[in-house]
């Protein structure tokens, strides 16, 4: 038997004459349970008692049993302890949930009720608020089916001095989403057939439930044939199998296929229907972008509105068909990866474009139609199903233009000259201004660098003027080109004046004209040399020509 020093048996005895502290929990002995309450040996020279009502847990009144207490007071008026299971309770729990909130595990609470923007959860005795965005990670969610039952939560938020808790189901959901994920990712590849729950139906497509998470079951990999709604073929908690096809370890995401678990209908039908092949069939459905046509029994093609008609500019396919129609197209295209068909009605008929070059030729001159303005140009009609552009930059030789409807019309008739012709792209370029010489090139073959002209100032700028030319050309004079000097240009010229300038330097590639008048005072002028030859014969053309000149 072991021996004690009387250090150590003091020791021992003042730790097992430990006195509880006020203001602490301590730890109690249920002793007897009377009418009114329950007496409790603290290890204090009385007794303590509590109310049956601070026992809401029946399994705690036993006796024998040791539950923990808050000391209030080691004694009231009557000699005895002040104590409270509540409290004690109370603190436990807040230490649980601190300790819950600082580790980010989970805690287990039940919904009691709905309050205003969400709802109250016991959580291990102590009243948290779940807010309704909280609730559940998809919209569609209904937090009064929650009402009474034990979830799973997080705690988000905590606030000791006003004893305020905020949770979120939300966050626990998506954690062990997360724990789901990973061990479906562990498990499952890419091919495998696995069987889930329709969990919910939505216009684009359903979600299965696949061992804890949410597959997509997207509307087109439902069934080979075309459906308007999910609903058509699966139903919200049916089981089902389905084909992996996409799991995106980046983003979680898994996609499942129905219809991959049969055969597909078109197994032969590239041999069947080889693009040019001209098929009739019913047209089924109308959509924005087309008519999806039945060419044989759940085997569908789209006619795209682009392919509707050679001469109009279709944008509602119900202006060309309607549903039940017996149609004739051509087929354009097979993807057979997508399962998809392509047709086209206008095929069936002789495009425009294919005797474009027959029809017009380059520098022809045309009348055409205003279909469309751009800033940038107009789309015009030579005839239906063929239409050109005249750009802004061709609508005059010496005018600027900024955008096309400044100067035309929708449904105008205009005059314009065919510059350039694509047919392999179907494109025409056309141009107004070719309708009519270059008043530009005129004027540079009847004038040389250094001749002398006559102009007319046609506008008045705080550094120079500009100067209307013979034939309609207008050039700026800059204020040091000018003869007259020492005051504003406003204060020395006006409107309609006519002065005599010397032409300086004339640049075809920029088409300008460099003008000085004040150099015109101090050189002689220059006559253009032009090459004279003697004619053996006179023309009427040539006489006119003559007369002209002599008038002027």
């Amino acid at each position: 038997m072991k021996e004690y020093s009387h250090d150590e048996m003091k020791k021992l005895l003042e730790s097992s004459f430990i006195t509880p502290k006020e203001g602490e929990i301590v730890k109690a002995t249920v002793i007897k349970q009377t009418e009114n309450g329950v007496l409790l040996n603290l290890g204090l020279k009385a007794e303590g008692f509590l109310p049956l009502e601070e026992f809401p847990n029946a399994e705690d009144i036993e006796i024998g049993k040791d539950v923990y207490v808050f000391l209030e007071a080691y004694e009231d008026r009557d000699g005895f302890p002040v104590i409270s299971k509540r409290k004690a309770d109370f603190q436990l729990a807040w230490d649980k949930i601190k300790h819950l909130y600082e580790n980010g595990e989970l805690a287990m609470g039940t919904v009691r009720k709905r309050i205003k923007g969400g709802f109250a959860v016991d959580l291990i005795g102590v009243e948290a608020f779940l807010p309704s965005s909280q609730i559940e990670f998809r919209s569609q969610a209904n937090g009064d089916t929650l009402i009474g039952q034990k979830i799973g939560v997080k705690i988000v938020k905590i606030n000791m001095m006003r004893k305020n808790i905020v949770v979120s189901r939300r966050l626990a959901l998506e954690e062990e989403q997360a724990k789901a994920r990973k061990r479906i990712f562990s498990k499952v590849k890419v091919g495998d057939v696995i069987e889930g729950t329709v969990r919910n139906i939505t216009d684009f497509g359903a979600f299965i439930d696949i061992g804890g998470i949410d597959a997509l079951l997207h509307i087109t990999d439902i069934s080979w044939s075309k459906i308007t709604h999910p609903a058509e073929i699966v139903k919200i908690n049916n089981k089902i199998k389905v084909k992996i096809l996409v799991m995106d370890r980046e983003t979680g995401r898994i996609a499942v296929g129905l219809k991959q678990l049969s055969p597909h209908p078109w197994e032969a039908i590239e041999k069947k229907y080889p693009v040019g092949t001209k098929v009739k069939g019913k047209v089924t459905s109308l959509v924005d972008y087309g008519a999806f046509v039945e060419i044989e029994k759940k085997l569908e093609g789209l006619v795209h509105v682009s392919e509707m008609s050679w001469t109009k500019d279709v944008r509602d396919p119900s202006t060309m068909l309607k549903v039940g129609d017996i149609v004739e197209a051509v087929v354009l295209s097979i993807d057979r990866n997508d399962k998809r068909i392509s047709l086209g009605i206008k095929q069936t008929q002789l495009d425009p474009w294919s005797t474009v070059d027959e029809r017009f030729k380059v520098d022809q001159k045309v009348v055409v139609k205003v279909t469309n303005l751009k800033d940038f140009g107009a789309f015009v009609q030579l005839i239906d199903g063929i239409e050109g552009l005249v750009h802004i930059n061709d609508f005059f030789w010496d005018k600027k233009v900024k955008k096309a409807s400044d100067y035309l019309k929708k449904g105008q008739k205009v005059e314009a000259v065919i510059r350039t012709i694509d047919r392999k792209n179907r494109r025409i370029s056309l141009s107004i201004k070719h309708t009519k010489e270059d008043p530009f090139t005129q004027f540079t073959e009847q004038f040389a660098e250094g001749a002398k002209i006559i102009g007319k100032i046609s506008d008045i700028l705080p550094k120079g003027v500009r100067l209307m030319l013979e034939g309609g050309i207008e050039e700026f004079i800059p204020a040091n080109y000018l003869a007259r000097r020492g005051k504003r240009p406003k204060d020395l010229y006006k409107l309609g004046e006519e002065i005599e300038v010397i032409i300086r330097k004339i640049n075809p590639r920029l088409r300008r004209i460099i003008l000085s008048e004040k150099e015109s005072q101090r050189q002689p002028a220059k006559k253009k040399e032009v090459l004279k030859t003697t004619p053996d014969k006179f023309t009427i053309a040539d006489i006119l020509r003559s007369h002209k000149k002599k008038t002027k």
